[in-house]
Formats: structure tokens, sequence, C-alpha cells
């Protein structure tokens, strides 16, 4: 008892704890961005995980429904990364993504905690490329480096070299791998390798029939009885290495071959295959089916992703995910005739099928996650909710709207809003998205333009809104910086404007480079600026800069002069503030030289349109990588600012990046963070309590201080916001106590802040609702017999720590990743009532 009394005690603190929100909600249109090798449980062919190069691991526990996501505080991944299930639904493995080369990580408590495999040298063997891990025996795992392939038998904490690459260049690659008891497989391109005592030896087997030249690329087996059966995928030696990646797919694959009970006699199975068009890169099979067979890649007569199917061992092939006119294929706002066709997927990025059901089988792409059940008769989009899906054998509808199951992985850069309805999501890889009713569902719903990236919305006094767009992503990232990447003609580049609330757009003016930054000068409403990118490799010649137009109202016929360069910038304007007296506030970011290194033309601006002249400035930390400046509500007299700096790398640049703040319009700056923060993006303040404010990073999570009218904030992790990169926070105007937090990478989340009591009413009177059973072991159950609104559901543990956890529509909690031990589920209602319930696993 005195232990629950603690728990409720420490948890009604964090609740009034800064009034952050204790939980955050996926919003967004789902899918969009690329998604990674998903891997099916053996012991639940309805959970799978599938990996995000944006270092999201997401979780679907229900085949595709819904999907939790992995905390970046417990693990991050690599495009290459899979979660490796074993038959101890404690142990499992996986790649760490510590954003330099990373690791291999081990969980034994069922992914609370991962822990780095201290077996591994990474300085001697490099990055992780594979890992594959034996299911039946949890102490038994593969790992693929770049030159080596090493096996543990204890888990992780020795390895043994299983061979090394024949070639340096090369290198060796891991096609796949084959557990049968004591017998090990191991496709790669120096050979098929084995063990048949368990590990203790390998040797490359001798085999025949697979041409001179070709080596083997991907590799899957599976037995039945006593008799066993391989198939692999070729390609050509010279052009295979651990860097192909599923987009070279265009005339890699040169064969497809199975074997029999490991007899060293390749059978070729390439008939019916047209390797001119049929661009197949992954074989997969069910470990216990020998018969039935999937290829995965792109299909290049239709532009689409392809997969074949044979359920007579290769002999016979059939292609099962037909695209033309979504014939079997359940789609949500991609298909035939959508919102974007399928050449957005365009090929398989893996294709996986379930261990112990051959009838299980999907594969993940550019941009979301198709899944069967029926062995690919029949197909159906994983990445929206179901109420938002098309039928199979008819065109795609556009302009329709969709609720995200939680699979979001692409880039939000902006979120803004019209009115209570009416809001606008600043996107990469999607462009823009359209929400009409409060952002509860999103979608293509506008006309005028189709753009990779809209990076920025501002609103004119009269409602009119005008976008920032352009065809080049990931901007001011550490990809993003060099001229080869940001100076090449980009027809997209320009500013889009509607009269409508956004539903139509027009183009106002094309510059040919990216548009990244619009501000309107609310007390000239023909005024407005806008940050344009260009060097052109000649320092005062460039392109890029801030342009200003004085007749905004004439529309396509305004015009757009720049103005004068900033001192010692390189044309990679960043954001805009224009102040109340007409002068304007501006950061301009990095910018790295073909050698690498970033030069000194970073920082804090203000032009002054009275003289037309710019001042400069810059602490010296901010000159070579500086990204948002804000102003600060508190000052009336906008003399307050903060600049959000990253570090670079490499030179001088190092170790510059936190926040800055000056009180005297930039005379001095003070940097306020020290060296807890490498690299902040924004901070944004709580407009009901002004002083607190919510800072972003590219790789620590989202922070929050509450006392930002100290000589010194102290910084507080957000713990509730499970992604390491937020982008900026955004208080919804209509009702300021939901924020809103966009990202590089894992799109929207909405958080709601507490009422402005901070505390939330316990009542008896809720007392119908039932939670069982308990103790519990893989599920909770919630029934709601009165069938009260419920808002969210949250789970603690003893010491008041946010547990994640997957609830599916308010009535299961699925808790078969936590450890045993004491919890409290935490069920809030509509009206702000709250229960908690103490329950054990």
């Amino acid at each position: 008892m005195k232990n629950i009394i603690f728990v409720l005690a420490l948890l009604t603190n964090l609740i009034n704890t800064n009034a952050q929100p204790t939980s955050f909600a996926t919003k967004g249109i789902g899918g969009g961005g690329a998604l990674f090798f998903p891997t099916i449980n053996p012991a639940n062919d309805s959970e799978f995980y599938v990996s995000c190069d944006m270092s999201e691991l997401f979780h679907s526990t229900n085949y595709g429904l819904s999907y939790s996501q992995i905390h970046f505080l417990k693990l991050q991944v690599f495009n290459t990364s899979t979660y490796e299930f074993t038959n101890d639904p404690k142990i499992a493995y996986c790649n760490h993504n510590d954003g330099n080369i990373g690791y291999p990580v081990k969980t034994t408590d069922g992914g609370i905690t991962w822990l780095r495999m201290t077996g591994y040298n990474s300085s001697t063997y490099g990055q992780v490329n594979k890992i594959s891990a034996n299911y039946d025996n949890p102490q038994q795992l593969l790992i693929a480096a770049y030159g080596d392939i090493l096996y543990s038998k204890n888990g992780g904490a020795t390895f043994t070299l299983v061979k090394h690459a024949a070639s340096s260049g090369s290198g060796i690659s891991m096609g796949g791998t084959f557990w049968n008891g004591n017998n090990i497989y191991i496709g790669t391109n120096d050979g098929l390798i084995s063990s048949v005592n368990g590990g203790n030896s390998f040797s490359v087997q001798t085999t025949i029939s697979i041409p001179a030249g070709q080596v083997i690329w991907s590799f899957a087996g599976a037995k039945y009885g006593t008799n066993t059966r391989f198939v692999c995928i070729t390609s050509n030696a010279a052009l295979t290495n651990n860097s192909v990646m599923p987009w070279n797919y265009n005339n890699f694959a040169k064969g497809v071959y199975t074997m029999d009970n490991a007899n060293n006699t390749w059978i070729n199975q390439s008939v019916g295959i047209n390797f001119s068009s049929d661009f197949i890169m992954y074989a997969a099979m069910a470990k216990n089916d020998i018969n039935t067979i999937y290829l995965g890649g792109h299909d290049n007569a239709t532009g689409g992703p392809l997969v074949y199917k044979s359920i007579n061992s290769g002999s016979d092939w059939n292609k099962v995910f037909n695209t033309n006119n979504n014939s079997n294929i359940t789609t949500g706002w991609e298909g035939a005739g959508g919102d974007k066709n399928w050449s957005w997927s365009e090929t398989c990025f893996g294709i996986t099928v379930a261990p112990n059901n051959a009838n299980k089988v999907m594969f993940s792409n550019y941009s979301n996650v198709q899944a069967s059940a029926d062995g690919g008769a029949n197909w159906k989009q994983a990445y929206v909710k179901a109420s938002g899906q098309h039928h199979a054998g008819a065109a795609t509808p556009i302009k329709q709207t969709y609720q995200s199951t939680g699979l979001e992985n692409t880039t939000c850069w902006q979120i803004h809003w019209q009115d209570t309805n009416s809001i606008i999501g600043c996107f990469s890889d999607i462009g823009g998205i359209r929400s009409i009713n409060g952002g509860n569902s999103w979608g293509f719903s506008y006309n005028g333009f189709s753009v990779n990236s809209l990076y920025r919305i501002a609103q004119a006094k009269n409602g009119n809104l005008y976008g920032a767009c352009s065809n080049i992503h990931d901007m001011y990232q550490s990809t993003r910086l060099a001229d080869a990447q940001l100076d090449t003609t980009d027809a997209n580049g320009k500013i889009v404007f509607s009269v409508d609330k956004g539903a139509n757009w027009s183009t106002l003016h094309t510059f040919n480079h990216p548009v990244f930054w619009l501000a309107a000068d609310l007390n000239n409403p023909e005024r407005m600026f806008a940050s344009v990118i260009h060097f052109g490799g000649t320092a005062g010649a460039q392109t890029g800069g801030i342009y200003m137009t004085d007749n905004l109202s004439a529309g396509v016929g305004s015009t757009w002069i720049k103005l004068a360069n900033p001192p010692r910038t390189e044309g990679h304007p960043a954001s805009i503030e224009v102040l109340n007296n007409g002068k304007v506030l501006c950061s301009f970011s990095g910018r790295r030289t073909a050698a690498g290194a970033f030069t000194a033309s970073s920082g804090v601006f203000m032009f002054d349109p009275v003289t037309s002249t710019w001042a400069d400035l810059s602490d010296a930390g901010m000159k070579y990588w500086t990204k948002d400046i804000v102003i600060d509500p508190n000052d009336s007299t906008q003399s307050t600012w903060y600049a959000c700096v990253f570090s670079g790398w490499g030179g001088p640049a190092n170790g510059l990046g936190g926040l800055y703040k000056t009180s005297n319009r930039g005379t001095s700056w003070t940097k306020l963070s020290g060296a807890q923060f490498e690299r902040v993006t924004s901070v944004t303040f709580n407009p009901q309590k002004l002083t607190e404010a919510y800072l972003t990073t590219e790789t620590q999570g989202l922070w929050v201080s509450s006392n930002m009218n100290a000589v010194t904030p102290t910084w507080t992790l957000v713990t509730s916001y499970p992604f390491r990169q937020p982008e900026r926070v955004y208080f919804n105007p209509n009702n300021k106590n939901e924020m809103w937090v966009s990202s590089f990478g894992n799109g929207m989340k909405m958080g709601l802040l507490n009422t402005s009591t901070g505390v939330l009413k316990f009542d008896a009177a809720f007392d119908g609702i039932n939670i069982y059973p308990n103790p519990f072991t893989n599920q909770i159950n919630i029934t709601n017999p009165l069938n009260l609104q419920i808002s969210k559901i949250n789970m603690f543990d003893i010491n008041g720590k946010l547990v994640p956890v997957s609830v599916e529509s308010n009535q299961t909690i699925q808790t078969d990743q936590i450890a045993t031990g004491m919890y409290i589920v935490e069920i809030e209602f509509g009206n702000k009532h709250l229960i908690r319930r103490k329950v054990i696993k």
C-alpha cells in the first residue's frame, strides 16, 4: 500500500510539472517515407517490426492496423536494422543507430532496455550491416560487417570469425540465413557457407550450376519433414557489395536458383522471369514450407512494386501484387488513379514471410507497408486506418481524407492554422497535407501544386496563404549544406498562393531555386520576404538570399527583388522575422565546401528597409550553422531574441551548438545551454505560460524549461515525446491546450496540456470501468459498460515512468513486451476525470 500511495503521489506531481503533455497522439496521413526490412514474430504472425532510415523502429501487434514506436532513449535504428526475434520473448537483437556507425544491441527484458553487445568490436569490424538470430536458440546469432561475418554462441558475449571477405573492395554480403538445429547456412557473395556442428566451425560449400561471374545476393531456406530447400537470387559479382540498397534494382538480378537438401547443386528456376524488366531483389520463404517462394522488387513495366510467387518451388512464377486498377489491392492514398500512383512506392525494400505461415507476406517500400494474409491473393495497405481505405478492383479516389495508424515516417516542417478547422501541414517527400476538421483527418485535398517539399506557410493580413516550395528535401540538415545538393536548378523552387484556405493554389513566383521561408509584414500588407537558396561558386555573386516584394496583391504579377547580401553570407538564408518597426531579422544557415569544410557564412542579421543596409549581429558561435531565430514574446520591445545553433564537425564549427540569448538586439549574446545540447533547431514559448518554453534538438529529443526568466534556464527532457529529432513546436491558436510537434522524420504529434489548474480530478463514479485479468500476462482488457468517453490510456511503472505500450481502440493494452512487476494503468476521460488501477504482471 505504501508503494501505491508513493506512485500516486509521484504521478500527480508529474502531471503538475511544467504542465507538459503526458502523452502524444500521432497525427497525419500515414506513411510517406521509406521503410525497411520488416520482420514477423514466428510465435505470433500478427506481430512485426519495421525500420525507418529516420531512426524509428515501428511495432505492430495487429498486422498493420496500428503501430507504436520504440522510444528513442531505448533504441534507434538504421535502414539496415532488423528486429531479431527469439523463442524467449525477453531476448531479441538489433543494430542500434547512435548517429555514427552504430553497434549491435540485445534486450533480455522484452525491450525495456537494450544493451550494447560488448563482444563485438566496432573499431575492428566497423558498422554492422546485418544481424541474424537463431529463433530456436536465443544464444546463437550471426553478424555481418563489411568485410567479415561473425558468429556468437553465447548471446553476443564473444564472437568468432566465420569468414573474411575474399575481396576487400566488395566485402562479404550476407544475403540471408537458415538455421536448422546444428546446421547453419549463410548465403553470401563469397558462396554458400555452412556449419554442421552448431557453429563450432564453418566452411564454404563447393556448389555447381551458378554461372561464372554471378554470386548469391539474396538467400532463404525452408524445411518440411526431412527435406530442406534453399532459394537464392544471383547478381553480377562485380556489382555486388554491402553498399547495394533496395533502390539499386536496375538490371541487378541475374537469376533465381534452388537447392535441395544442401546437395551443392543449384537448379535454375528463372524461367518465366523477364530480368530486363522484372527487377527482383529479395527472396523469402516460410521456414516450414519448401514449395512456396516469394520474390520482391520493382516492376519496370508498371513502375511499381513487384511480387512474384511460386507454389511449386520455382517451376512456375506468377505476379501476385497486381497494381493495374488495384485489381487485388485494398489501397490507402497511394494506388492506381490515387493521389500518388504506385511509382511512389516503386519497389520492395525487403519482402518478409511469416516464418510459420506462408500465407502471410508483406513488404515495405519508399512510402509504406503492404501486406497479404492469404498468400498474395489479396493485399491490403497497412499505413492508414481501415476506415479510410478503398476497395480493390477500382481506381483509388483522389483528395480523400485519412487517419494515421501511427506509421509516421517523414519530415514535417510546420503546422499552420487558418481557423479552428483548416490546417496545413508542411512536409518533405509528400509536400503539403491539409485538414478541414481540426486535424482529425488529413489528405491531399487541394489543387494547383505538387512538390517534394513544402517548407513554410505564411498568412497575409487578408487571410491569403503563401507557400515556400522546393523539390530538394531535408534542407539545412547535415546532408543538405553543400553546393552539389543545393545549387542545382529546382523547377519547383517557387512560391505558391491560395485565396480560399488552401483548397486551390497558383504559382506566385518561380525562382528555380529552393524557397525555405516566408514572412509577411503585417504592417505593410503589400510586403513579403522570402529565403531563396543558392550559392553558385562565387561569394558575392550568389543568386540566393533574402527576396522582397512590395506589390504582393498583384499575385502572379508581383515583382520580387533580391536584397543586398548580408556580410559574410553565401546564399543560405533560413528563418525570417519581421519586427514591429519594419526591420527584418534573419538567420543564415550553414554551408560546406566541396572539401567538406564549414564556411563562416552563417549567423544572425538585421535588415533596415529604410537604409537598405544589413547589420551582422552574430555571436562567434553562430558563424557556421545557425538554425531558427526566435523573438521572445515576453519582451514587448522585441529586443530579446533566441538563436538556435548546430555544432559542426571537422574544424572551427565544432562544439558551438546550443541556445543563445540576447536582450539588446544582438549587441551581446549569452549561451544559455552550456554543453548540454549539441544541436538546437528551435524554441517555442507556451502562450499560456510565457516563462515556459520547449526546445527541439537534432538527436536529443524534446526539452522543456519552466524558468525562462532565469539567468540560466534549466531544461528537462519531455520523456513522453518518443522521437529523437523534433523540429518545431506549435500551439493551436484556437485551443492553446493543444501542443503540436513537427519533426525531422516522424511526422506530427499532438499532446494535450493540463487544464489551467494543472490538476486532473479523480472520481469514484467512474469505477464501472473493468480492467482484467489481474495479474496479467500478454494483454490487459478494458471494458466500458457505461460507454464513457475515454480520451487516453497510459501505463506507468512503480517509479512513475511512462511505459510505452500499444493501446488498441481503448479496449486492450498489449503488454507482451514489458517485464514482470507492478504497474499503474491510468485512464483519462473527456471531461478530465481520471482513474488509476494497480495491476501486476
